[in-house]
């Protein structure tokens, strides 16, 4: 008999209009979404450029290039024959808000969370079937009802007040999510640490809570960045200028739609988007770290 040896192995070449073919789901995800994002891309560009120049040519082309627009850095800035408040004022209050809103939301809502998730009391199932709706609730609706409580409780142009009105109505949602984390955490690591001696206080504080890192920053997240956002609240019960926060600052700006300076309007914007921006930057990690959905457990 003849030998065969070994066989020739063919390597199949794939024709370049198979590779064509494979790329087109991708290009064609990639050319919506720089669709959809130019506006958006074109939008802080025309902001950036409109910061840094004293007109605008077409409405889009800097004419020439100045820091005059960025003098409400070190000088109070007038408009409307009235002087503003100092933006290190406004900034200050700004980050007042937005970090006692996150402290006492986490703080709260990781208590509500735990209690929903882990206790058994009653009226439990109606709180968890009436969070989403409470959450839903407009504020603007309750704007009468808790100028009345804030007024009766002497904390009217105060930013307290509305940072204790504002957690109020960002806790269902806070405490609905928080409790999907503590789902998660299987029951036999609690009962183990109650065996090994600690009280159930110790068994949430020691063991759970650092299992539900991510969610909690998570929601530290949202909680800043909804706090640092807010304008209505702030804007209808803080009406001093010594509680103005950078949100109502803007308003400011753009009170009288004859004497916009866009310039300065564009400035301040910027400025007013760069913490958030450097915030975003370190905490997208934990955000990336967040699985998304919860426990079924109810």
């Amino acid at each position: 008999m003849e030998a065969t040896g070994y066989q020739k192995l063919t390597i199949p070449t794939i024709h370049p209009v198979s590779k064509w073919k494979k790329r087109i789901p991708y290009l064609v995800a990639y050319g919506i979404l720089g669709i959809t994002t130019l506006p958006i891309i074109l939008m802080y560009v025309w902001l950036l450029l409109s910061s840094f120049s004293k007109k605008m040519k077409f409405g889009f082309i800097p004419t020439s290039f100045t820091l005059e627009n960025w003098s409400f850095l070190w000088s109070n800035v007038e408009h409307g024959g009235s002087e503003l408040p100092s933006i290190w004022t406004a900034t200050w209050n700004s980050f007042v808000f937005a970090g006692s809103l996150t402290i006492l939301e986490v703080i709260i809502g990781i208590m509500a969370g735990y209690a929903l998730a882990r206790i058994e009391f009653t009226g439990r199932q109606t709180i968890m079937k009436m969070t989403l709706l409470l959450h839903a609730f407009p504020s603007v609706a309750l704007l009468i009802a808790v100028f009345y409580i804030l007024n009766f409780m002497g904390l009217f142009d105060s930013i307290w007040g509305v940072v204790l009105v504002k957690t109020a109505l960002q806790i269902p949602m806070t405490a609905w999510i928080v409790k999907g984390f503590f789902d998660d955490v299987p029951w036999d690591v609690e009962w183990a640490g109650m065996i090994d001696g600690c009280s159930r206080f110790q068994v949430w504080y020691t063991i759970v809570i650092p299992l539900i890192k991510p969610g909690i920053a998570a929601i530290s997240i949202f909680s800043f960045l909804s706090g640092w956002s807010e304008f209505l609240l702030l804007y209808t019960f803080t009406v001093s200028d010594n509680n103005v926060t950078l949100a109502s600052y803007l308003q400011k700006l753009i009170s009288d739609p004859n004497m916009i300076n866009y310039g300065l309007l564009s400035a301040v914007s910027l400025f007013y988007m760069l913490p958030v921006l450097v915030f975003f930057i370190f905490t997208q990690k934990s955000l990336m770290q967040v699985s998304a959905g919860g426990g079924k457990r109810v």
